[in-house]
């Protein structure tokens, strides 16, 4: 399969590298040139590139599957990275066979704690899942012109090797006491990886897929069994009062929602079989334990 990635860091490149062992061509768009250089040394034709203000190469996408995952720039409620994306490519007469895209289980906003499926309206509180559902939308309009397909994941926290919240536990930042604590969701990165390749395979793809290990608990729970499994004092924990001027904007935005995530459809229909349903079997996996 021939596939192109807008944006190939953590996950992206370990998909990546799973599509060039599959046997097929693998090209991308990167931030950095450090970057860049880092691919095309593992055999991915890598280009550095601002999608704010730089077209793609030519026939970069034509007839490939596109994995998007470059993130939204950081301000605004639209996502100015893809709408220029999508511009390049119309001006080019481009367009993919398929579109994988990774969005967030935040475009959902506040639950109060219930379980929610893809069928749940969509109520985003920060910009940053409001840019997210802008890019939803903006590649179905674009994609519906053709009758591409479009296979939206959406993402909840992930976590994995070189992504575990190690450095924050070492310099023994508070957490919220866990009975304050809302309802949250993870998923490891193997898991997701399995979901993004599902995406791009699967026959009659439906156009949503929430992406969870299926066993919610809280962030501060989270926090705790990886600083038990790595061997870590816990982090001191404060209340809501005590939150406000103890933790960042960006992690108090967090504990504004609380959700469930039904992940049925992700197992049921794309087929994924998920190797780390929760956090007890992937913290052993990745500590050895």
């Amino acid at each position: 399969m021939h596939s192109a990635f807008a944006g190939c860091g953590y996950v992206g490149r370990q998909v990546a590298l799973r599509e060039l062992a599959d046997g097929g061509s693998v090209s991308a768009i990167v931030r950095t040139a450090e970057s860049a250089d880092r691919l095309n040394q593992e055999g991915i034709l890598a280009v550095s590139a601002d999608l704010e203000s730089h077209c793609p190469p030519e026939k970069f996408l034509d007839g490939r599957v596109l994995y998007w995952f470059a993130p939204p720039q950081p301000e605004s409620d639209e996502d100015r990275r893809l709408r220029y994306f999508v511009g390049c490519a119309q001006d080019a007469g481009e367009r993919p066979s398929r579109v994988v895209l990774i969005s967030t289980t935040g475009v959902y906003g506040d639950c109060q704690g219930d379980w929610v499926t893809e069928d749940r309206a969509l109520a985003p509180l920060t910009g940053r899942a409001r840019r997210r559902v802008d890019a939803e939308r903006t590649m179905r309009d674009w994609c519906g012109l053709y009758d591409v397909p479009v296979v939206a994941l959406r993402v909840p926290g992930i976590y994995g090797a070189g992504k575990l919240p190690l450095k924050r536990l070492r310099e023994g930042l508070p957490v919220l006491a866990p009975d304050l604590a809302p309802w949250s969701n993870r998923v490891h990165v193997e898991d997701l990886i399995s979901a993004c390749l599902a995406a791009a395979r699967i026959a009659d793809p439906l156009p949503v897929y929430n992406i969870s290990d299926g066993h919610p608990s809280t962030m501060s729970d989270f926090f705790f069994r990886v600083a038990d499994a790595a061997g870590l004092p816990r982090p001191p924990v404060v209340d809501r009062q005590e939150a406000t001027a103890a933790l960042s904007a960006e992690m108090r935005s967090y504990l504004a929602e609380s959700k469930r995530i039904d992940n049925a459809r992700m197992r049921e229909h794309l087929g994924v079989d998920v190797r780390y349903p929760d956090l007890t079997s992937g913290l052993s996996a990745l500590f050895g334990e």
